[in-house]
């Protein structure tokens, strides 16, 4: 990368520089009814998927770059894609609307900083937008989830900022589903994995963002429920490297089937720690600085 080369306006475009955040030791003591976990983690072992998964982010040809965090106190950190937005203006600071990982936006300023990625804007509380509730559907529209994570403030401020680089942003309500605490995204119910194809949790859906997909047309790939309630979500929660060039957790083999049927090249790790039981996929694991 050279200095200025920022941007990544697509969820499936050739993925060339991403930031990661290697398990904190606070992972394994977080309390999983404050942190909303399925059960405590283990470190050691959460530290050996991430290490799967960027291993496999290096080979699909990614430059991958650590976040050099010394503050341990934060969990859910290691779920770099929530704070923050990396746009050909600059990166877009969020307010989370999960209160206790309010601190990391200033984490992430600080390291854009390190990098010389300028801030573009920021979204300031009342208002607040989480990162899975975002998704680039072309290079000039991102479809935004407002639910309990991402409110109509936090999408009006967002709107705002983006409009300066000529972006449009798109909103749809999502499910209650299972409440207020747990963590349902919109990215917890669709994964783009080309630009013609996208992984849906069908049942779930805002029936207007079904729509606008098929109408730009998107093949839809039905996530097979069983796996996708299993996994809390989880199955449907792929990362696209580069079109139809996949990356998942393992043990969801519907989900995998189903998906190589759609002609996608798939690899998988395991997520137990890092991801069933902390509610992340892999997208979560990554916040994509440039895409081509």
């Amino acid at each position: 990368m050279t200095l200025g080369e920022y941007g990544a306006h697509s969820t499936t475009g050739s993925l060339e520089w991403v930031a990661v955040r290697r398990p904190p030791a606070s992972l394994s003591d977080a309390d999983p009814d404050l942190w909303h976990y399925a059960d405590r983690i283990d470190l050691e072992r959460s530290r050996d998927e991430h290490a799967r998964f960027v291993s496999l982010l290096e080979s699909a040809g990614a430059k991958v770059t650590a976040m050099e965090i010394e503050a341990d106190e934060h969990p859910d950190s290691v779920f770099t894609y929530d704070p923050s937005l990396v746009t050909r203006g600059g990166a877009v600071l969020f307010n989370m609307g999960k209160e206790l990982r309010r601190p990391e936006a200033d984490l992430h300023a600080a390291f854009y900083g390190d990098l010389g990625i300028p801030i573009l804007g920021r979204v300031e509380g009342p208002g607040a937008v989480e990162g899975g509730d975002t998704l680039w559907v072309d290079a000039d529209t991102l479809v935004v989830g407002r639910g309990y994570r991402t409110n109509d403030e936090g999408i009006a401020q967002l709107t705002a900022v983006l409009a300066t680089i000529g972006v449009d942003v798109v909103p749809f309500d999502l499910p209650v589903h299972q409440g207020r605490d747990a963590c349902l995204h919109l990215m917890s119910l669709v994964s783009l994995c080309a630009d013609d194809l996208a992984l849906v949790h069908v049942p779930l859906m805002p029936v207007r963002f079904l729509q606008l997909l098929e109408d730009r047309g998107y093949d839809v790939v039905v996530a097979p429920p069983d796996e996708f309630e299993s996994s809390f979500g989880i199955s449907c929660n792929v990362l696209a490297t580069g079109p139809r060039q996949i990356v998942m957790v393992e043990g969801a083999p519907k989900t995998h089937a189903a998906l190589e049927s759609a002609g996608c090249d798939i690899v998988t790790f395991p997520g137990r720690d890092l991801c069933l039981k902390a509610e992340g996929g892999p997208t979560c694991l990554t916040r994509p600085l440039l895409r081509s």
